[in-house]
């Protein structure tokens, strides 16, 4: 069975008191990423200290740490700053034709959005908004949708919102089916669900690195299928290019890139402050297992829904929504008011369209729910 951790509230710089449950906007930090941080801002301190060879150690292990935890090869990674650059690449990497057509969901998070209109203006595609029914799976509707008119699809794991969960294995089988390319957003699920490239062989898979793996803004994570490594990125750099290790022949301009995704990577990857950082947050997910950080994180959410159905709100049941990302629909009466009456007790969540997400980490305590539960009744008190 599946090792449930319990909370580990000692690991994380939550103080007494605190009830956090918006991982989803960003995570509570971790002591040992702090930790890291600060030792990084003293070596930085000594640039005199820093080698050649440190432009690239970290990256690689960096790299590599990410790689073991969604199932890919080193090379199939490649370090972004952003989501949105991630969706850049895939963007400028997947054709587009006049007539095709681009899958993505209603509501979803604007960066995909976004990039996808700007990439169907250009080429004369056009974007598929799938919509669900009340009560409807995402998987169903997205199914419903999915025939040989998509070129792209582009979904996440969980909805951003209120954590639906979408059947990626399910999408992955159809979209191969019919041809199209898949494109994954796992920024809200990657370090909270098991995620494994082999079984769902996306062509892009882009997430952040500050909300459920623990590390800090400006540090994410991009991977891309081996059929894609010889593609086009976004910019020229000089560390993308093969040699850029000799420091002594930089001006000995080269057209061949370093292997793989790494062709992909954000000019300045070798961040000395923030890189140690994202590797002890990956190093402390590896540690706790992402199965298990799931396991744990479906008691406490199936905690705050039974406490919130006693409260009578409706939470997304479990079985239709991810282990660790919880929306509850609110009355239309409370919802302005609900995010600062919860602030008021020293409890923090956030409101996203019609419902309050509530995203907890491995830190959450029985008494961070009793004060969640608390505070949702003084809100709902007429």
């Amino acid at each position: 069975m599946t090792r449930r951790l319990g909370a580990q509230r000692d690991a994380f710089a939550v103080p007494a008191g605190i009830a956090y449950f918006n991982t989803a906007t960003l995570s509570p930090q971790l002591h040992s990423v702090r930790a890291a941080g600060e030792a990084a801002l003293e070596r930085r301190a000594r640039p005199w200290t820093i080698t050649a060879d440190d432009w690239f150690a970290d990256v690689e292990r960096l790299r590599s740490s990410f790689g073991h935890l969604v199932g890919a090869e080193s090379d199939g990674i490649a370090l972004v700053p952003a989501t949105s650059y991630g969706f850049a690449v895939a963007a400028g990497n997947l054709a587009l034709r006049e007539g095709d057509a681009v899958l993505v969901l209603a509501e979803e998070y604007p960066s995909g959005i976004y990039t996808w209109r700007v990439a169907a203006s250009r080429t004369g595609a056009h974007l598929v908004t799938v919509h669900r029914a009340p009560e409807q799976p995402w998987t169903d509707a997205i199914l419903g949708a999915l025939d040989e008119r998509v070129s792209v699809v582009s979904v996440p794991n969980v909805h951003w919102t209120d954590g639906a969960a979408v059947d990626l294995a399910a999408v992955s089988a159809r979209t191969h089916e019919i041809g199209a390319r898949l494109v994954i957003d796992g920024s809200q699920s990657i370090g909270a669900m098991p995620f494994d490239v082999a079984e769902l062989r996306p062509d892009f898979v882009t997430t952040v690195g500050y909300k459920w793996l623990l590390g800090p803004l400006g540090v994410s994570y991009l991977f891309v299928a081996e059929e894609h490594r010889g593609g086009d990125p976004v910019e020229q750099n000089w560390i993308a290019r093969a040699g850029s290790d000799d420091f002594s022949r930089l001006v000995d301009y080269c057209d061949e890139y370093q292997p793989g995704a790494r062709r992909f990577d954000v000019g300045q990857r070798t961040n000395f402050e923030l890189v140690p950082m994202a590797i002890a947050a990956l190093a402390q997910v590896a540690a706790w297992g992402v199965d298990s950080v799931a396991a744990t994180l479906s008691d406490v959410t199936r905690a705050v829904a039974a406490a919130a159905t006693t409260l009578g709100l409706h939470p997304l049941p479990a079985e239709q929504r991810g282990p660790h990302l919880l929306g509850v629909r609110l009355p239309d009466a409370i919802r302005a008011r609900i995010v600062p009456t919860l602030a008021a007790a020293n409890c923090f969540a956030a409101v996203r369209g019609e419902v309050l997400r509530l995203a907890p980490h491995v830190h959450v305590t029985d008494a961070d729910v009793e004060r969640l539960t608390d505070a949702l009744a003084t809100a709902l008190a007429p």
